[in-house]
């Protein structure tokens, strides 16, 4: 099984990277953007096959050590 994380920031939270590439986009002139969001994604194979476990296994990590929850979020995708 795989599990596909994707981390981001929380709505209030400025994100200075987003900030970045979206001014880099009007500097070559993709001026149709109103907004960018950086995160980050991380893909996992997994040995449990039971998706229950894999998902709260998933999640720990990720309240432990793969996100940071006071500032980001997260969502988990499980994939056969």
């Amino acid at each position: 099984m795989k599990a596909i994380i994707n981390i981001s920031l929380k709505a209030g939270v400025l994100d200075s990277q987003g900030k970045a590439v979206h001014h880099a986009l009007d500097s070559l002139h993709f001026n149709g953007v109103e907004d960018v969001r950086v995160g980050k994604q991380i893909v996992m194979q997994l040995s449990n096959t039971d998706e229950a476990k894999a998902r709260e296994e998933v999640t720990q990590m990720c309240e432990d050590l793969l996100a940071n929850t006071v500032i980001e979020d997260y969502e988990i995708e499980l994939v056969n």
